[in-house]
């Protein structure tokens, strides 16, 4: 009976990963989004990570804005 209850326990593991909060990769590539977004001029690290990790963690029917990169060529 004990395998059967450790056998159980990854599920249980895999249910909170699943709602688990975004990674800090995640965190820090859409920081930089916002950087770009801004038309990478210089601002303010902590704002853009604090704003890419609340929108990470906003419900899923909430979608971010969709982030436009423009490039410039010389």
């Amino acid at each position: 009976m004990a395998k059967s209850k450790q056998l159980s326990e990854p599920k249980a593991k895999k249910e909170t990963s699943a709602k688990s909060k975004p990674t800090r990769e995640q965190i820090a590539q859409r920081a930089y989004e916002i950087y770009l977004e801004r038309g990478a001029t210089p601002g303010d690290p902590m704002q853009d990570w604090l704003r890419a990790e609340q929108e990470l963690n906003a419900p899923k029917g909430k979608s971010r804005p969709k982030s436009k990169v423009i490039t410039f060529a010389a």
